[in-house]
């Protein structure tokens, strides 16, 4: 099994970017899915998670209202969509299932700078 998390960059605060997360080696579809980030000398922490069927179950307060998760079943792959980025939204930004139980990818560095 693999996740490949992609989309992460350099934008500006007030700009947007949208990740994804594509599954390889098993069944995207099957798993309550969630987004994770790490920013440098932190512990990761959760930023969002999806049921199988694309309903958002929960979103961290830090990026509620700003971030929308979703998933396309058919791709085997998740979406994080994020708008109004602030400097502390830089992170590497990881998917996993919501019980992380497989192999974590090398996520994608999102940087949030003027």
């Amino acid at each position: 099994a693999q996740l490949v998390e992609s989309g992460g960059g350099l934008v500006q605060p007030g700009g947007s970017l949208r990740l994804s997360c594509t599954a390889s080696g098993f069944t995207l579809s099957a798993y309550i899915m969630s987004w994770y980030r790490q920013s440098p000398g932190k512990e990761r922490e959760f930023v969002a998670a999806i049921n199988t069927f694309g309903g958002t179950i929960s979103v961290a307060d830090s990026v509620k209202g700003r971030f929308t998760i979703s998933r396309d079943n058919a791709k085997n792959t998740m979406y994080l969509q994020m708008n109004s980025l602030k400097p502390e939204d830089t992170a590497v930004y990881y998917c996993n299932t919501a019980t992380r139980n497989q192999p974590w990818g090398k996520g994608t560095l999102v940087t949030v700078s003027s």
